[in-house]
């Protein structure tokens, strides 16, 4: 049976060496602030905002919470975003994803001070990580390379396969696996809607990182004995046994898998709860940037 990888342990460590950073910046009179933009009110992107915002208070750090009706302006979002940029107060800018259809959301996100850029999102974060330079990395992306690291699990010499290229998680963490760095120099191979043999390539994975977004698409006979499994996945499925209709599933079919992996994250509890510990991670490395 897999060892459980257990993100909500490797969060709640790092962030109590955050706020231990938290509380030096303090001493010297800079705290943290994070301003968070919803647009309008899906339950999903509530939920997200309101833990950032309950995270940004257990670690001493300032939180603004600017919620914004649907119909606003992509014209006003700007003017918005201007204003953030220079507000001393504020080291980290996170415009919550996805945006109304009418908001073009590569301009918001170009509009960000990539100084302030906590998402890693901007083609100027994009840029420097590619080319190994310090930046800041993607939250979700981060938060994988925290967990191996926490697992004693070493990627160098590995065959790592991400199925998902997204700009989120895909596309990223392929390339932070591959590079000349200590969590690195893997050997990466990315499947998508075009690859040929799923099965194939997720079979010859020591590593393998789902992030398509598909429910429980990675059955158990796709995974090598004894491959280290890391599901991206958060996918409502309907479940009529539970209370609220559904059941939360990765992209991975967590119990089959098991059988095979050698280390596995869950689904809840496994990558989610790095993705935002890494955003305050960003938000910290912002501010101590300000400090000097």
């Amino acid at each position: 049976m897999a060892t459980i990888i257990d993100g909500k342990a490797v969060a709640q460590d790092l962030r109590g060496k955050l706020a231990e950073r938290v509380k030096d910046m303090k001493a010297s009179g800079v705290v943290p602030g994070l301003a968070v933009v919803l647009l309008g009110d899906d339950p999903a992107s509530r939920s997200y905002v309101t833990a950032k915002e309950k995270s940004c208070e257990e670690l001493g750090m300032y939180s603004r919470d600017i919620r914004l009706p649907a119909e606003t302006s992509e014209e006003d979002l700007l003017k918005l975003i201007g204003e953030l940029n220079g507000d001393e107060a504020i080291d980290g800018i996170l415009v919550q994803l996805p945006l109304p259809s009418h908001i073009d959301e590569q301009k918001i996100i170009v509009a960000i001070d990539p100084s302030k850029d906590v998402d890693g999102f901007h083609p100027m974060s994009v840029g420097r990580m590619l080319l190994e330079q310090d930046t800041f990395l993607p939250c979700t992306p981060h938060g994988i390379l925290k967990l191996l690291e926490y697992s004693g699990i070493s990627a160098r010499g590995k065959k790592v396969v991400v199925v998902g290229r997204s700009n989120i998680v895909g596309k990223p963490i392929s390339n932070l696996m591959f590079q000349k760095q200590s969590w690195g120099n893997a050997t990466v191979t990315v499947c998508h809607t075009g690859t040929a043999d799923l099965k194939k390539e997720t079979l010859e994975a020591d590593i393998l990182i789902a992030a398509a977004g598909r429910p429980e698409m990675i059955t158990g006979d796709m995974i090598k004995k004894g491959a280290v499994v890391i599901d991206v996945g958060v996918n409502r499925v309907e479940d009529s046994s539970k209370k609220r209709g559904y059941r939360l599933c990765g992209d991975v079919a967590f119990d089959q898998a098991c059988e095979s992996a050698s280390f596995i994250t869950p689904v809840p509890g496994g990558v989610g709860p790095m993705t935002i510990t890494m955003l305050l991670f960003n938000t910290v490395k912002s501010a101590e940037a300000r400090l000097g």
